[in-house]
């Protein structure tokens, strides 16, 4: 880490942290949603498979959970230690909204979440699934606390500075500021989708070895249901939230696009799709472009002659890293597009009736497992990346957002973050894979209570679930 300064390695500490915290909140998300759908189809049908899969994955449920809420309480404490300038700043905003987190999602949460855990054969069938439901109600309400929180430091509003502080002047501003309508569905869907991925691996692989047939061919008809329908959408929030950015950080969408001249390119007007190319800071220039004519101005004006400003009309100091952001989104975007062709291939191979014996789908379905949580960090790269050099944009640069430290502690601090963070949640998440690889056992009476077995780590994770956490929407987060 030699050369690198104070600013860059608390940046560098606080991604990584977040890197990993947000793969927690997603799935958690979306396993909570699944679990409450699947407990319903069970009271509805009474089919035992959907009790097999509810006691199947709440066992990946509560691992998940509770290292979301430890990786989030990580987070809570750097806002003190290396952004205080942040918190001095916008703390009046920030701090409350993460308070309204807390004592609305995770008191429902935790409230309901033992009953959920562990209340088959204690409470009646109508109170457990009410339980769940809670459970997955507060991990949306949370979301939307972090969301209205992380909106307002890209599209601030509802607010004075007064002595070099925000004072908020309207919270129904601060909460519905311009871009937290987009950004709230956006990880939403991103969510869900990334947990219907997730779960398609799980019972693709389970099925290709021969374990819990029926269950394994039950979630995975319901999973390729979500990514064909979720998919589609998330394109279209995808390009609503894209419009939204373009009117209020033009600067971040010129950086995606690689974007340097404001003027016209195109010999017929408007401006072209650069697929591939290096943008290069330096040079103000995107170096080895492939383009494709006009169709930037269709996809981001939806006007083909539509102009959008480049970064040569932002002064330097206020430009995103063009190089960065221009990979980051195109791996979104990329993989955003695997996902649709990916359910059309499921939704055509269904049709067909062979959607269980296809062995190269099947494989490729394993393949898409991360899939969702690769685009997930990329979208929130570029959307994190993408809002600098400003912590809150407009309003607080990113070098008066950061504690008066050398770059020593720091340094020492994140390499213990990366050492303790790989040793602890790189053992979580192996058991939690080989948990779901495993699949349903197949003799699983329908009315046993979940079984973690002796040497688990799933009620240290529950354990751990019962401290508050004021960051993490179980979960964050932003794309």
């Amino acid at each position: 880490m030699h050369g690198l300064t104070a600013l860059e390695l608390a940046r560098i500490q606080f991604g990584f942290t977040v890197s990993f915290h947000i793969l927690f909140p997603a799935i958690t998300i979306g396993l909570a949603c699944f679990l409450a759908f699947l407990e319903a189809r069970w009271l509805y049908t009474k089919d035992t498979v959907y009790r097999t899969l509810y006691q199947f994955w709440i066992k990946i449920f509560a691992l998940n959970f509770g290292m979301g809420v430890v990786s989030g309480l990580v987070m809570a404490y750097e806002f003190g230690t290396n952004w205080s300038g942040f918190s001095q700043f916008a703390g009046s905003v920030t701090g409350p909204l993460l308070t309204y987190e807390v004592l609305t999602a995770f008191f429902l949460e935790a409230g309901f979440l033992g009953v959920m855990l562990f209340g088959w054969n204690r409470v009646g069938p109508g109170l457990h699934f009410f339980s769940t439901v809670m459970v997955a109600l507060g991990t949306m309400i949370s979301s939307t606390w972090i969301l209205a929180s992380n909106s307002w430091m890209h599209t601030p509003a509802g607010y004075v500075v007064v002595a070099g502080k925000v004072v908020p002047t309207d919270w129904l501003e601060v909460i519905f500021n311009p871009s937290f309508p987009y950004r709230l569905t956006h990880m939403v869907i991103a969510a869900l989708l990334s947990t219907a991925l997730f779960v398609a691996a799980s019972s693709a692989w389970q099925l290709l070895h021969d374990r819990a047939v029926p269950a394994a061919r039950k979630m995975l008809s319901m999973a390729l249901w979500m990514v064909l329908i979720a998919a589609p959408i998330q394109a279209v929030v995808g390009d609503a939230h894209g419009l939204n950015t373009l009117e209020h950080q033009p600067a971040k969408i010129a950086a995606m696009e690689g974007h340097w001249n404001t003027a016209a390119r195109d010999d017929k007007g408007g401006f072209p799709l650069i697929v591939f190319g290096i943008p290069d800071m330096e040079r103000e220039e995107t170096r080895y472009a492939i383009e494709i004519p006009r169709l930037g101005s269709l996809i981001l004006t939806h006007s083909l002659d539509g102009q959008i400003r480049g970064l040569k009309d932002f002064p330097r100091e206020d430009r995103p890293n063009a190089t960065v952001l221009f990979f980051t989104f195109r791996v979104m975007v990329g993989l955003g597009v695997a996902m649709i062709l990916f359910g059309l291939l499921g939704w055509v191979l269904r049709r067909n009736g062979a959607l269980y014996r296809s062995k190269a789908f099947l494989r490729l379905a394993v393949v898409m497992g991360p899939a969702g949580l690769v685009a997930l960090l990329a979208g929130w790269m570029t959307t994190e990346i993408g809002r600098q050099p400003w912590v809150v944009y407009g309003l607080l640069r990113t070098h008066d957002a950061v504690s008066a430290h050398a770059a020593g502690p720091v340094a020492l601090s994140l390499a213990l973050f990366v050492v303790i963070y790989f040793v602890c949640f790189g053992v979580g998440i192996r058991y939690m894979l080989r948990l779901a690889s495993a699949g349903p056992a197949p003799d699983a009476h329908p009315h046993d209570e979940p079984s973690y077995g002796p040497g688990s780590v799933v009620p240290a994770a529950i354990a751990a679930a019962s401290t508050p956490n004021p960051m993490a929407p179980h979960g964050q987060r932003e794309s």
